[in-house]
């Protein structure tokens, strides 16, 4: 019986034994190997005094270890923290501390990184390496270091000790935070298992199946291409980071490894559209294509069904605080390319609702409310933040009968004609850019943390391949700070992909009648140059 995300793989490697389950690059493995694998981990995190409920930091680069690490960890009863591999060192410290890791998985190349953020002070009591122990590193770290070659040695039996139940903690995934610190999003068995038991079945995922993952571990796009496809007893194939860099790569990726069903930012499949020169391969593999997480440009869509002509298109919304909640199945596209392609509805299992001011449900073509979430994929809350938790997950006020939370996504959505959903905006300052969920308002409180700045706001242009673009306004009371000096101040502690790509200096900032910084004027001042990949 599976009730826990662990036991998707060993049922997979009971029934599909030699079949291959991960490949990255040149290498590849079996479910029955990553089964054993996965189990000789477990065991030596038990052995090093992992217990039920620990948190353990995933410091990867995508590969076949980053999955054993996932499925190894859960094992063990513990939930998997992934971090971003690129992560600027002040966010690890944060995100280490934060969520109280004592264990992190990780390779050598990243022990520099994790002494430039600890320096004495080291919290972690263990590190497993990926790769056997350089001698350089016998003695650079107050934490004991575990060679992958003490994880091999270790016996392949299940671990039977720990007895881990639906509502524990299955991973946490931080995303950005409007204090200036990302929050980690803390997902249970249950509420992952709700979406991926769904997904599987909706999309009628089989073991012949090929599915790409493009998503990084610590971004919520990945939990359908792991689990599914663990689920399914398919072969799951891990795009390297390289690949995604250079749409024509992308392309031949797709052709080369028989990809039947893809999974992306809508900003990957538009770099593809646009520079992946697709008349000259072979997409006849690909059944699915699902996209999720910002505003895909129609030109682009329309030009995939051109050379993609045997794929099923799917929109799919949702946030990492409550998985994919609605899809819309993309049959037709009309010809205006300003078409807003909708939401959708609900997915099975799920429920869906958006109220007005009033708070009042609507249900007729032409209203506008806030979108709201109910059912058991809505996540348990933030970590070790009570308050930020009571007003994103709160009583469903539509339930008068017995309490029931439900999650407050801040989007603001229509219906169309056919009871669709149509996203219109966010209610706050939450965007999409590259993929990425950022709040605006972490990037805005790091500039204003450097000294020298009396000002900041940041405004977004929308834009058709990444989805949104970052620009700073910023009021100095020195003449000779610089855009790179701005640049390598953020650089410590944002990801590269929340760095604004155009700086400007101001003598002030306008003003709205109400005394805030005007941003709609801001924006209408800006010019960028296009793209070019």
């Amino acid at each position: 019986m599976v009730y826990l995300l662990q036991h998707l793989l060993s049922e997979s490697a009971n029934k599909f034994t030699d079949r291959q389950a991960i490949v990255f690059k040149d290498e590849s493995i079996t479910y029955k190997e990553l089964e054993n694998i996965t189990n000789k981990l477990a065991n030596t995190l038990f052995n090093k005094g992992i217990s039920k409920g620990d948190r353990i930091g995933i410091f990867l680069n995508k590969s076949i270890a980053s999955i054993i690490g996932i499925f190894g960890i859960l094992k063990a009863g513990a939930a998997y923290v992934p971090i971003d591999p690129l992560t600027p060192v002040k966010r690890l410290r944060y995100i280490i501390n934060n969520c109280g890791i004592e264990c992190l998985i990780t390779s050598p190349d990243k022990i520099a990184k994790i002494n430039q953020a600890f320096e004495d002070n080291l919290l972690l009591k263990t590190i497993i390496l990926t790769n056997d122990l350089p001698d350089y590193l016998e003695s650079q770290l107050c934490a004991k270091l575990v060679p992958w070659q003490a994880v091999s040695s270790v016996n392949d039996q299940r671990l039977l000790s720990m007895k881990p139940i639906d509502s524990d903690i299955a991973y946490i995934l931080y995303t950005s935070g409007s204090t200036g610190n990302p929050k980690g999003v803390m997902i249970s068995h249950l509420n992952s298992l709700t979406f991926v038991n769904m997904a599987c079945e909706f999309f009628h995922i089989q073991k012949e199946d090929i599915l790409s993952n493009h998503a990084p571990l610590h971004f919520d796009l990945s939990v359908f291409d792991i689990f599914t496809a663990i689920k399914a007893g398919a072969t799951l194939v891990i795009v390297p980071e390289s690949t995604s860099l250079f749409p024509i790569n992308l392309a031949e990726f797709i052709e080369n490894n028989k990809i039947s069903v893809w999974n992306s930012v809508p900003s990957a499949l538009s770099l593809l559209a646009n520079c992946g020169a697709l008349q000259k391969y072979d997409f006849t593999s690909l059944r699915l294509i699902l996209f999720a997480g910002e505003i895909f440009p129609v030109k682009y869509l329309r030009l995939l069904k051109q050379y993609m002509p045997y794929a099923q298109f799917y929109n799919l919304y949702g946030q990492t605080e409550a998985n994919s909640s609605t899809y819309y199945h993309i049959k037709d596209i009309p010809l205006d390319d300003k078409w807003n392609i909708p939401i959708g509805k609900a997915f099975p299992n799920f429920e869906v609702f958006a109220v007005d001011e009033n708070q009042t449900i609507i249900n007729m073509p032409g209203q506008e409310g806030e979108l709201y979430v109910r059912g058991s994929s809505v996540a348990q809350g933030y970590w070790g933040n009570f308050e930020k938790t009571q007003s994103n997950f709160v009583g469903n006020k539509k339930q008068n009968h017995y309490q029931e939370r439900v999650y407050i996504t801040g989007d603001l959505v229509t219906l169309d004609k056919d009871g669709n959903y149509i996203f219109i905006g966010r209610k706050d300052h939450l965007i999409k850019s590259r993929g990425y969920r950022i709040e605006i308002g972490e990037i805005e409180a790091t500039l204003y943390s450097h000294p020298q700045i009396k000002e900041a706001t940041i405004v977004t242009i929308p834009d058709d391949l990444i989805g949104n673009r970052i620009v700073a306004f910023l009021v100095s009371d020195e003449d000779n700070l610089t855009r790179e000096d701005i640049i390598s101040f953020c650089s410590n502690s944002l990801p590269a992909y929340m760095i604004p790509e155009k700086i400007e200096f101001r003598e002030s900032l306008p003003k709205t009648s109400t005394g805030k910084i005007d941003r709609k004027l801001l924006a209408s001042e800006v010019y960028l140059e296009p793209l070019k990949f």
